[in-house]
């Protein structure tokens, strides 16, 4: 079965930090691009970064550029999304994906 499942979301204060993870399976995960998308409540579908498959080549939108970095271990099937400086703006629901695949997503809260 393919699937993806993200852990690590969580509540946190402004300028926090939290980590998400994005265990893989079912598919080659080394060959294929994965990125981040999120979707804050009442708005729609923002994508966060990717990291392509063949030289792990990072891209970050504006929003989180400096902030958040993207990473993956291909001998784990995992991804990974360290989230520092974090904003009240980044609260949000966080997706890994695939083209073919999401998962279920983790809840990040960031408030005092």
């Amino acid at each position: 079965e393919v699937q993806l499942v993200e852990s690590g979301g969580g509540k946190v204060q402004p300028g926090g930090s939290l980590r998400l993870s994005c265990a893989a399976s079912g598919f080659t995960f080394s060959n294929l691009d994965m990125s981040w998308v999120r979707q804050a409540p009442g708005k729609g579908l923002e994508w966060v970064s990717t990291i392509k498959s063949a030289d792990s080549t990072t891209s970050y939108a504006d929003s989180v550029k400096g902030r958040f970095t993207i990473s993956r271990d291909n001998a784990k099937n995992t991804l990974y999304l360290q989230m520092n400086s974090l904003k009240p703006e980044d609260t949000a629901l966080y997706y890994c994906a695939t083209w073919h695949t999401w998962g279920q997503g983790t809840q990040v809260t960031v408030s005092s």
